[in-house]
């Protein structure tokens, strides 16, 4: 994991909620000032006292955390079950390499489909209907059955599940190896349906309504509690409480949807996806060391019998050639 130095996230404006928020806290700032110069013109003194808003505050901040706590789990959640897609996709294609049919054009056409999968997943959870960036796995053909598909995910489990039948009614896979192969099949749809049940879940609305609701109060009577004895200080301190009000309840916003681009810190799945596909197509190159080494046996004692041969054949050409004299 990459550590990076204090003061360069301490001025980082990059994947942070500071210039969603700036305009907000911005607002109450100036709203600080107003209540300060006419507190200042008029010479009221409000009277109210800070010690409530302490324990207020921190009531907020309670609050605040375990919305964020709430957004930051079913990040996690999405993380994991992308863990269990990379896992699930690796395992798939390692069964069908190993144990399916010895038939490159079937090895070939169902690691394509292993592998497009993850792509297949990211482009449903995103929203997307392009799918030119899987041409160099599928062909112009299998792309266009992909787009006129309902569910692409589930449309390229059903292909892997039918290579997988076909595979075993031909007797090329046997049945332990067909059940494992087809549980990682499934493992799979389980985890984009779980994905998909995060994205169709988003936080109850309510709660983010009453949550904003508290904020503005707060920070809308904030000015008045604490103008008698910040004066000038007012709306920089009236600025210095809402930044991490603020901050919090858009960062629980923010990882409220952890599928989507346009939310800061979303998963990294086109990434993941790449890797995925890299995994699983190295399967179709890679060679078997057992075979190969076998075969460098079978040579090297090949070599050491026509070796042993010959030296015992010439002993006795030797042995006879002196009983002939």
């Amino acid at each position: 994991m990459e550590r990076r130095d204090f003061w360069r996230e301490v001025t980082a404006l990059s994947g942070s909620v500071t210039p969603f928020i700036l305009k907000r806290v911005v607002v109450f700032g100036l709203y600080g000032a107003f209540v300060w110069w006419v507190a200042n013109y008029t010479h009221v003194q409000t009277g109210l006292g800070v010690a409530p808003y302490e324990i207020i505050g921190a009531i907020l901040a309670l609050v605040l955390v375990l919305r964020t706590n709430s957004g930051y789990d079913r990040w996690y959640e999405g993380r994991k079950l992308w863990g269990g897609i990379v896992n699930q996709s690796r395992n798939l294609g390692v069964i069908g390499s190993a144990y399916g049919p010895d038939d490159a054009a079937w090895q070939n056409r169902f690691l394509r489909w292993t592998a497009v999968f993850p792509h297949l997943a990211r482009h449903t959870l995103r929203g997307e209907t392009d799918f030119s960036d899987i041409d160099d796995l599928m062909t112009a053909e299998e792309i266009e059955q992909l787009e006129r598909a309902d569910h692409a995910p589930l449309y390229c489990s059903l292909q892997v599940a039918r290579m997988l039948q076909s595979a075993r009614q031909s007797e090329a896979m046997d049945g332990f190896a067909f059940m494992r192969a087809d549980d990682q099949r499934a493992q799979l749809i389980d985890h984009i349906g779980a994905c998909e049940r995060i994205l169709a879940t988003p936080l109850a609305k309510v709660m983010s309504i009453k949550v904003r609701h508290f904020i503005f109060l707060y920070l809308a009577v904030l000015p008045l509690a604490i103008v008698d004895k910040s004066g000038m200080l007012t709306p920089f301190l009236t600025m210095l409480v809402a930044f991490p009000l603020l901050s919090l309840d858009q960062i629980g916003i923010e990882l409220e949807n952890p599928f989507s681009v346009r939310r800061l810190s979303h998963l990294p799945l086109g990434d993941i996806s790449d890797k995925i596909q890299r995994n699983v197509m190295a399967i179709e190159n890679a060679g078997d060391p057992l075979l190969d080494e076998e075969a460098g046996d079978s040579v090297v004692s090949m070599q050491s019998g026509r070796r042993n041969f010959g030296a015992d054949g010439a002993g006795t050409a030797q042995q006879l050639a002196s009983t002939g004299r």
